[in-house]
C-alpha cells in the first residue's frame, strides 16, 4: 500500500486542492497504470478469441509489408 502525505490548499476561488510530493504522485500514477493494464487484460480474456499459429502470423505480416 502506498503511504501518502497530502496537503490541502484552496485556490483563489476557494476550490479545495490537494498537493502531494512528486515521488508519491509518481507512485500513485504507476499503480493506476498497472490497474489499467489489469482491467484491459481482464476485458480481453472475456472476449471470444481465435488464435493463429505463429509461423502463419509472421507470414501474413511479411506479406502485408511487401504490398
Amino acid at each position: 500500500m502506498i503511504t501518502i502525505s497530502p496537503q490541502y490548499i484552496k485556490d483563489t476561488a476557494g476550490k479545495k486542492l490537494v498537493v502531494l510530493p512528486a515521488n508519491q504522485f509518481n507512485s500513485i500514477m504507476k499503480e493506476l497504470e498497472e490497474l489499467e493494464d489489469i482491467k484491459r487484460y481482464d476485458a480481453a480474456k472475456k472476449r471470444k478469441q481465435s488464435f493463429v499459429d505463429a509461423d502463419i502470423a509472421f507470414k501474413q505480416v511479411e506479406a502485408k509489408r511487401k504490398k
